[in-house]
Order: structure tokens, then sequence, then C-alpha cells
């Protein structure tokens, strides 16, 4: 049996699948956490990596390995290799000021938002790593100084699975490099004009492989993948079928599909990512997914599987009551500084079933206005593959077909991700046009009946929520 490794390091933990790479049957797996926060020191990760590969049994006896992650978090590198500061993470939103300075520098407005769509395919929000770098140069320019290179979290753990030292050992993928915003899916080149825009000068980038690159070696000599941001190696994990839109409810919630055409999408709402397969991804993330459920369930005192009984008894609509879920502010629609807020609330509403549906409701419209975006970019979506933690909730899987108004396939619970990382890892052993088939099992299937009422009311709500700002 030929055994394969992947890796996911997300913003919450680490997780290590071995795999047979013909047939993608769980061997081992290990698990480390990360600790929270927007702002994290990536030896962190590093060493959370370390635990969780020794809980999966070491890496001795594996033909390949390869690392997806988070995306966009600022990784800078001084010219000896070592970290300058603390990486910022994707869903930091202290560079919100510098995505709109970004916009305005390629002439603002609708004008500046279609030149970044046509340089890069996506246009500056918050979330994005040269957003967080303008912000570095601006407001540390001390740190800024010493910065070197930039890359990715997943890039960094590759480079330091890899025990290179050298800024030029580091490399990257397609998918991560793509959410940059100083990297083009379309032209497959940096763009380090871009880069020096937002940052003030040019430094190291990593080399950008194709999905089966070899990105350093492992202490065994075993090769490493090129990896793969979380997304896209979700994409791989699921093994989604053309038509099948990937929604992944976890920290953040993501849509996703992969697709020969790059998303056109000025308004910024569809992002014009790339995928592990060398196509495509347009994707609409939000910032606010399974934390949704989280708080709700802190609110009502009750675990997650009371959380979902209570949903279940209350209404569909939860009799006019929405929770608009902007919790941490929220990426898609672009409100970094708005607040959650309730609508409806009157003495009928006021029970914990109508608040617990409410919750779930919200979050589900949420994702739904994301596949409503790219369908409108021309993506086909015929199923929906429901993935991550929340989709483990009873009341999400038979609430979401009838927002969504497709039926909805919720594979058996695993670690997609990693697992995707896995498939890469065993696409680079079996070489090819194609990753190796591997089955992630017989999907239960939820459809119902669509409720219009739900999208409607949420939608005359949503528009009301107030920024901290204008308060």
């Amino acid at each position: 049996m030929t055994l394969v490794a992947g890796i996911d390091s997300s913003t919450q933990s680490c997780k290590v699948v071995i795999r047979d790479a013909e047939t993608g049957e769980l061997v081992r797996q290990g698990r480390a956490g990360h600790p929270d926060g927007t702002e994290v020191h990536p030896d962190a990760w590093w060493s959370a990596l370390r635990r969780a590969v020794e809980d999966a049994g070491g890496l001795d006896d594996v033909a390949a390995a390869s690392v997806a992650g988070q995306q966009h978090g600022m990784v800078v590198l001084d010219e000896d290799g070592e970290v300058v500061r603390p990486a910022l993470l994707w869903n930091d939103t202290r560079s919100a000021g510098a995505a709109a300075e970004l916009i305005e520098d390629l002439g603002g407005g609708d004008a500046g938002r279609r030149a970044w769509v046509d340089a890069v395919g996506i246009v500056p929000v918050a979330s994005f790593t040269l957003t967080k770098l303008r912000w570095l140069a601006r407001h540390e320019p001390e740190a800024a100084k010493r910065v070197a290179a930039v890359c990715l979290p997943h890039d960094w753990l590759t480079w330091k699975l890899s025990g290179a030292s050298g800024l030029d050992a580091l490399r990257t993928d397609r998918s991560d490099a793509s959410g940059t915003l100083y990297w083009s899916p379309a032209t497959n080149a940096y763009r380090p004009d871009l880069l020096e825009l937002g940052f003030g000068r040019r430094i190291h980038t990593p080399e950008v492989l194709g999905p089966t690159g070899v990105a350093g070696r492992l202490p065994t000599g075993a090769p490493l993948g090129p990896g793969a941001g979380d997304n896209a190696a979700a994409g791989l994990g699921t093994g989604a079928l053309p038509g099948d839109v990937v929604i992944s409810i976890g920290t953040s919630g993501t849509v996703f599909v992969s697709s020969d055409v790059a998303p056109d999408d000025p308004s910024g709402t569809v992002a014009g990512f790339a995928d592990a397969t060398g196509r495509f991804l347009p994707i609409v993330v939000t910032l606010n997914a399974a934390r949704v459920l989280d708080a709700a369930g802190r609110l009502l005192g009750v675990d997650h599987a009371e959380l979902s009984r209570l949903a279940l008894t209350a209404p569909a609509g939860a009799d006019g009551l929405v929770l608009i879920p902007y919790l941490e502010g929220e990426r898609t629609p672009d409100r970094p500084d708005a607040t959650g807020a309730i609508h409806g609330l009157t003495l009928r509403t006021s029970d914990p079933a109508h608040l617990a549906r409410a919750a779930v409701e919200g979050m589900l419209c949420a994702l739904a206005d994301g596949l409503d975006a790219l369908v409108a970019q021309g993506a086909a979506a015929h199923r929906a593959v429901l993935v991550g933690g929340g989709a483990r909730s009873v009341a999400v899987r038979r609430i979401a077909p009838a927002l969504f108004g497709l039926p909805v396939l919720v594979p058996p619970p695993g670690e997609y991700v990693a697992d995707g990382a896995a498939r890469q890892a065993a696409w680079v052993v079996a070489g090819g046009d194609a990753p190796p088939r591997w089955s992630a099992g017989s999907p239960e299937v939820y459809e119902a009946d669509s409720v219009p009422l739900i999208r409607e009311q949420y939608a005359a709500a949503r528009d009301s929520v107030v920024d901290r700002a204008d308060r």
C-alpha cells in the first residue's frame, strides 16, 4: 500500500490524514489546536503541525505529502527567513481602509473595482493579502522596512516541512496565489506593479507551481505537493462533479464551484480565484457561518443538538423573526464595520425556538445570496454539496434545500480540506492529467419545497443593518 499525507492548517486547528494513494482509504489521522485570534505567530502553526503529525503516527512512511491552509494570511519574512511580525489572518478586518484606498488608487468607484477585476479577478476587501501589506506599511513602518518576502500560511508550512532556509525555496500554488491581489489566475503571472502599489516597494514572492509541481521534499526524500488554499482543497476532497456547488459552513462560509471560465464581477461579490486542478474557482465568502450557530447556542444556553431541535419546532420564516448574521462585520457584502441585528421581535416570537430558527435561516440566507451571485455569473448549479462543521446540524440540512432551491447532498463527516491535500499528494505520485478517483462515500440527500418568504423577509431586513461607524 502506498500512503500519502494531507495536511489542513485551518484557522482553528491543524489536521493530518494518512490515506491509501490508490483508493483514498483512511489509514490514520491526527489533530492539534491553534490559538484564537485574527493575529497569530506562524510558529504556533508549526508547533501544531508537528503535534498533529505525531498524533497521526508520523510521515516517515508516506510517498508524498501536501499542505492546504487558510487563505490570505500575511506571513512576512526578513532576508534571513525570520518572521517579522505575527501573521494577520483572513478574518482580520483592520485593513478595510487599505482596501478602500487600493480601489481609489486604480480610479475609485466602479472604475476602480473594474480595474482590479481586469487585473487579478477580484476586488479589494479587508480579507486579501495586499490590503494587509498596505496596512503594515502605513501603521508599522519599522517592521515593514525589515520585510524581504511575503508568503501565505500554507506556503510557509510547506517551506518549513522541506527544511529549506532560503527565500528562493518558497513555493505556492495557483489557488492560494489567486487570493493575494497581486497574482492573476487569468494570466498565471504575478503583478509586481500592484504589489509595489500596495506595499510601496517590491519584495520576494513564492514561485507558483502547477497542480502536480514539487514544492520541496520531506527529510525522507518524499515530494511535497504545491498545496492549495482551503476551499480549492475542499473541492478536491469532496470529489465534486460539474454542476455541484460546494457550500462549506465552517468559521467562514464559502460557496464555490470549479469552472472553465473566470468570473467577471466588478461588484466584488464573486471572487475569481483559481482551483487546484488548473481551472477557475468562482467563490463567494462570508465571515459569519458556523459561529452564528455558536452564538445563538450561547444566548440560549444550549448545545448544537438542542439548538437544532428547537429550530425545527418553529415554523418556516420564524413568524417574521429575522437574524442578520453580521456578528464579525462581513466580507460579502463588504460591510467590515457592520453588526448583527434581529428584526421582527414580538411577544409571539420571543422564545428560544423562534430565535434558533432565525439563526439557522439567517446564516443560510447569507449563503443563498452567494449562490445566487454565482449563478448570475454563469455558474451551473444542479446540486449543493454541504460540508463543514455547520453541516452536522440536522436543522441546517433540512432547512437548506428550501432556501437554496436545490437538492442538498451531505457527504459523510470528514476532513475534506486535508483529504483534498492528500488527493493532491497522490496525484503528484501518480502523475497524469487528473487526480486519482477517490470515493467520498454515499452522501445523504435532502430535498424540500422552496419557501420564498424566508429569503424575501431576510432581504427586506438585510439592508437596514447599521455600521459601527454610523452609530
